[in-house]
């Protein structure tokens, strides 16, 4: 799949279950893969040992770090592109812009080209973007290539600075072999939520429309799936809104526990809008992994959902914070099994043609190869 190449990969954390994409990335691409980890500045090498390696330099960096608070740390800076150098990295992809603005300065040091993968937060919530503001212009200026996985998304960095010849727009995919299709018709009228309890995912929301859903038919369910700080919230407001017997907190599930659950479901269900603090969504994997399995999906016209999301043909969009929206979308697909089924065949259908994580990930393997192109063109 194109030539052969040395690939840093720079992430915050060792692992997380959510962050399905990042993890993609490291068991995906093409190139001899190093992964560095340790918050939006990585002090661990591939290999767990701490990047720093002098004594004195340790100390002069936990001093740096712990007693002055600063973060652009030269003891880190120079280990890092030493690292590089000694290890012969030709390109480094950067996982969220924090990561890429934190590293930019090593990278220049070494110079290697480096990539930076935008995924939500890190462009919408408003204390972040604040705080990085200034080092993202100087990671703007000398990154090779900026990834977004929204138009939203890419909106935003273009207003932040970015230039538009380094902004690449590519949503995630899904691995389409892990999900088969559902059979949605034969379903009674049981909703599904899977995400973090989180602002931008409105949980209370989901579960106010779903109140409204029980009165037109009685034998209506929720699952949510997931756990977050607003889950003691959500139990609260299902017992508040009567609908506790109703609705199933399941916690955190795995992909297998999670597909058995869509083999009962008639719907997908996500009421995705901009928080308080600016936070948004990219395109949310949740969301094409339902619409891989068949299931069709109610959501809003949010962020990267309102692509993943044909609306009237793949599932029903609202505007953000439209309950009644919400729960007449659901009324309808609770009153028939046959438009669920046909849009939960149509919504697979989009998935395998434009979300297929083994083209998205080639086309992301194009853009740092064309990174590492540029880089030795100068």
């Amino acid at each position: 799949m194109g030539m052969e190449y040395n690939l840093c990969i720079i992430k915050p954390n060792k692992n997380s279950y959510s962050e399905t994409f990042v993890q993609a990335h490291v068991d995906r691409l093409v190139g001899h893969k190093k992964v560095l980890y340790g918050g939006a500045f990585p002090v661990y090498d591939d290999k767990g040992k701490f990047l720093i390696r002098s004594p004195l330099a340790v100390l002069l960096y936990l001093i740096k770090k712990r007693i002055f608070k600063k973060d652009n740390i030269a003891e880190l800076n120079k280990a890092l592109a030493k690292y590089l150098t000694q290890q012969k990295v030709d390109v480094i992809l950067a996982e969220y812009g924090m990561v890429g603005a934190r590293v930019a300065t090593a990278c220049k040091m070494a110079g290697v080209p480096l990539v930076i993968h935008f995924h939500g937060a890190d462009a919408h919530h408003q204390p972040t973007v604040t705080e990085y503001k200034a080092l993202y212009q100087k990671a703007f200026a000398y990154a090779t290539a900026i990834v977004v996985v929204s138009e939203d998304m890419y909106q935003t960095l273009l207003n932040l600075g970015a230039p538009a010849n380094k902004l690449f727009l590519n949503p995630y995919g899904v691995n389409v072999n892990l999900f088969s299709p559902v059979n949605v018709a034969q379903s009674a009228p049981n909703f599904l939520a899977v995400g973090r309890f989180v602002g931008k995912k409105a949980p209370l929301i989901t579960l106010q429309a779903f109140e409204t859903v029980t009165h037109a038919f009685a034998d209506a369910r929720l699952w949510m799936v997931g756990e977050g700080p607003l889950l003691d919230a959500a139990r609260q407001k299902a017992c508040e809104l009567g609908i506790a017997e109703k609705v199933t907190f399941t916690g955190k599930q795995s992909t297998p526990q999670i597909l058995e659950l869509m083999k009962k479901m008639r719907c997908f269900v996500q009421h995705s809008v901009t928080a308080y603090d600016g936070d948004m969504e990219g395109t949310p994997n949740t969301i094409l992994e339902a619409s891989a399995s068949a299931l069709p999906v109610i959501s809003t016209r949010h962020a990267g959902i309102k692509q993943a999301v044909v609306d009237g043909v793949t599932g029903l969009l609202t505007d953000e914070y439209d309950v009644a929206g919400m729960a007449q979308h659901m009324i309808t697909l609770a009153g028939s099994p046959e438009l669920a089924a046909q849009m939960g065949k149509a919504g697979r259908e989009h998935i395998l043609a434009n979300y297929n994580i083994e083209k998205r990930i080639a086309i992301l393997d194009s853009i740092i190869q064309q990174s590492l192109k540029d880089r030795a063109g100068r």
